[in-house]
């Protein structure tokens, strides 16, 4: 079983979801057994954390970016979806928006925005990406689930860079695992405290959800699906003729990611490191 990570870049328009999605197909039409792992469409956490940061200092103007957000993932079901299969796909994304509108109608009136609050208002991202690839998969003929992480992945609670309780995680992810035969759809980045607040495990903090579900479950190889040819030998935004690794140890990829290597987030590889599992 592998567990493939595909980051916001990857599913950032219609496009971009289906070569995903033909992706995914590729694996279980060979008979491979996979779990997904999504972040949320390209540029939609900034976008939450703007439209949070706005309703907090009184901006009226908080409700067009958030009209900008729903209308975003709007199109991309009409793009993606068959028009009679939309309403109930439709039904189910203005229940997120409207509850993401609430809240952010909270913040107005409050004209607060705690870490608590700004966590739970950038989990939409990942929630709203899960449900439209999730029906996509679906309609394709792979029944598949949406699984929102933040039911099995329990932390502490600092909020915007979380702790995760890996054993009670693990624990958790194996036994909805043993009761859900389909295809999951995984939501990355969040997870939730013993008191169901939810949690964000710090950007690029999708990585690390893929490697948690991929190390309770014994999986043969997690992938980091991204834009980016791999982990390269320096930046090659300063240095033009970097060139991609072929191969690294745990502890050089983790000195790497320590280093500023941003397309490895460092707390991914200790989960793939002590389960001794590959991470491509």
């Amino acid at each position: 079983m592998n567990v493939l990570k595909f980051g916001g870049s990857s599913v950032g328009s219609p496009d971009n979801i289906r070569q995903v999605s033909n992706i995914i197909s590729d694996y279980l039409n060979g008979g491979e057994k996979i779990i997904v792992v999504t972040s949320a469409m390209y540029g939609i956490t900034n976008d939450l954390i703007e439209v949070g940061k706005a309703a907090a200092a009184d901006d009226e103007n908080y409700t067009e970016l958030s009209d900008r957000i729903v209308s975003h993932h709007l199109s991309a079901i009409k793009e993606l979806i068959d028009i009679k299969s939309q309403s109930s796909i439709i039904a189910q994304m203005k229940f997120l928006t409207n509850n993401l509108e609430d809240l952010l109608h909270g913040v107005f009136l409050l004209k607060e925005l705690s870490p608590r609050t700004l966590d739970l208002v950038m989990s939409f991202g990942e929630r709203l990406a899960a449900l439209i690839i999730s029906s996509y998969l679906t309609q394709l003929g792979f029944p598949c689930e949406w699984l929102d992480a933040r039911q099995q992945i329990t932390t502490n609670a600092q909020f915007g860079n979380a702790k995760v309780f890996e054993s009670l995680t693990f624990e958790n992810i194996r036994k909805y695992f043993e009761s859900h035969q389909k295809l999951q759809v995984v939501t990355g980045f969040a997870g939730s405290t013993s008191k169901g607040e939810t949690t964000t495990l710090g950007r690029g903090g999708s990585d690390y959800t893929a490697a948690l579900f991929g190390a309770a479950l014994g999986a043969d190889e997690i992938e980091i699906w991204t834009d980016v040819d791999g982990v390269l030998t320096t930046d090659p935004k300063k240095v033009q003729d970097a060139f991609p690794q072929i191969s690294l140890s745990y502890v050089e990829a983790m000195e790497l990611s320590h280093f500023g290597a941003k397309v490895i987030y460092p707390p991914t590889l200790q989960p793939a490191f002590t389960e001794k599992i590959p991470l491509r």
